[in-house]
């Protein structure tokens, strides 16, 4: 399969996340990357799939989605990934693969695979990209809703809110280990570059 697998966890996804689809674009980015992807995911929104999915379509790539739902699901997401070929994993931001980074970086360097993480710290474990908004970020807001709610607002009146901040980060170190080049101006946009 020319593809791009992405891996999600069953039931999360972050709210107003673009991730499948900004995940899939960037990891389209990468010179000598995938010619597809897999996405390793949850049951989520159709809608979300299908964004991610677009994507794919637009850079000529076709999406695997595969779901995780606990730990033990990791190895055969990766078995499936390999067995189909998928040339890139998109990593959905979740508090189950955020909390178990290390081991899908291990997977993915023991496969050689290309992946981009909704976490920074997995590129800090040795993961290749990350692009989501910083955890401290989002802690923050969450902070910010338990406060209105313990002062008396009522959770339905409160408005939704997002992460107006995404940052990107590159691990050029695990780039030279898979073979691959990002373009020039993809380094300078990127928040932070680990060489």
């Amino acid at each position: 399969m020319e593809g791009i697998a992405e891996i999600r966890d069953i039931g999360y996804q972050s709210p107003g996340s673009s991730g499948g689809r900004d995940g899939v674009t960037n990891l389209g980015n990468c010179h000598g990357g995938p010619s597809g992807a897999t996405n390793l995911t949850a049951t989520v929104a159709q809608s979300v799939i299908a964004e991610a999915q677009a994507a794919a379509r637009s850079l000529g790539l076709q999406l695997l989605v595969l779901n995780a739902s606990t730990e033990s699901d990791f190895e055969p997401a990766f078995a499936t990934l390999v067995q189909q070929q998928a040339a890139a994993l998109y990593v959905s931001p979740n508090p189950l693969f955020q909390n178990r980074h290390q081991q899908i970086v291990a997977l993915a360097a023991r496969h050689r695979v290309p992946t981009i993480y909704a976490n920074h710290e997995a590129v800090a474990a040795g993961g290749l990209m990350s692009y989501g908004s910083p955890r401290a970020d989002n802690y923050r807001l969450a902070g910010n809703y338990t406060g209105r709610i313990l002062k008396g607002e009522k959770p339905a009146d409160l408005p939704v809110q997002q992460p107006t901040k995404v940052e990107l980060h590159i691990n050029m170190k695990t780039a030279k280990a898979l073979g691959l080049t990002f373009p020039t101006a993809l380094l300078v946009r990127a928040d932070k570059v680990i060489e």
